[in-house]
């Protein structure tokens, strides 16, 4: 396929799949029910956190998260006592459990309180034209605070190697702004032209049948080579094309 033909094709697949129907089969739908910022981007966090497995699985758990912060995600962050942290402690998804939980609502509120929130954590740390020096900061910042070591692996480091997709896939998310209504586009601070795609194994997959990738691990290396082909596509809008990918692996078992 021409450099030409593969980008016509993948904007119709874009098209396809970037449209609201998306959003009721997908985990974005949790953070969809809010309309305050601060709402989104928690519920959006902790929902992203916990994305990985069965779609259906992550959004039931996500919607007990939601219940256990009283619906109000950001309030319980800010105000919550030492005692409402408890109902947290029997909450598990897969290997995040309830004490996982309760650290990064406790997290959160350090970085609410002190740093201005998570867009300006973001913000703060983009280099070379890319979130993942940002990420590996937020990482930094979040385990700031006395923890256990288990739940460090619950947030990815891309300068360790990793692909980084759920936060990748928050980020998008947070900063892309569709005008589709399902990327919410409300950090109007940072440029989609910096986001990489959430590179999971049905969009790496797909990208190496297009000839998007060539590495065979779902890496941080694997992630640099598809954000640079992608950017040759779109260079405002590069991460667009995980609808593309997504929707092929998953919907079209492409």
């Amino acid at each position: 396929m021409t450099p030409e033909a593969l980008k016509e094709f993948l904007d119709i697949k874009v098209e396809t799949y970037n449209n609201p129907k998306f959003i009721e089969s997908d985990p974005i739908q949790i953070p969809h029910r809010y309309s305050t910022k601060e709402d989104i981007e928690i519920a959006g966090f902790l929902t992203a956190t916990i994305a990985w497995g069965n779609r259906k699985m992550i959004i039931n758990n996500a919607n007990k998260m939601m219940e256990l912060l009283d619906n109000s995600p950001y309030d319980f962050i800010i105000n919550h006592k030492k005692k409402e942290l408890k109902p947290l402690e029997n909450f598990v998804h897969r290997t995040f459990n309830g004490s996982d939980f309760t650290y990064f609502i406790i997290a959160l509120q350090h970085i609410y309180k002190n740093y201005g929130g998570l867009e300006s954590i973001f913000l703060n740390h983009i280099k070379n034209n890319s979130t993942q020096n940002a990420i590996h900061h937020l990482k930094k910042v979040f385990f700031e605070l006395n923890h256990l070591p288990r739940t460090q692996k619950h947030i990815s480091d891309p300068l360790k190697g990793s692909a980084a997709k759920r936060i990748n896939m928050f980020l998008r998310w947070m900063v892309r702004d569709d005008n589709a209504g399902v990327d919410f586009g409300i950090w109007k601070s940072i440029s989609s032209a910096v986001l990489s795609c959430p590179l999971d194994v049905h969009s790496g997959n797909v990208a190496r049948k297009l000839e998007l990738l060539t590495r065979k691990q779902n890496d941080a290396k694997a992630l640099a080579e598809l954000d640079t082909n992608l950017r040759k596509l779109d260079s405002k809008d590069p991460v667009k094309y995980d609808f593309a990918l997504f929707g092929l692996g998953v919907f079209e078992k492409f």
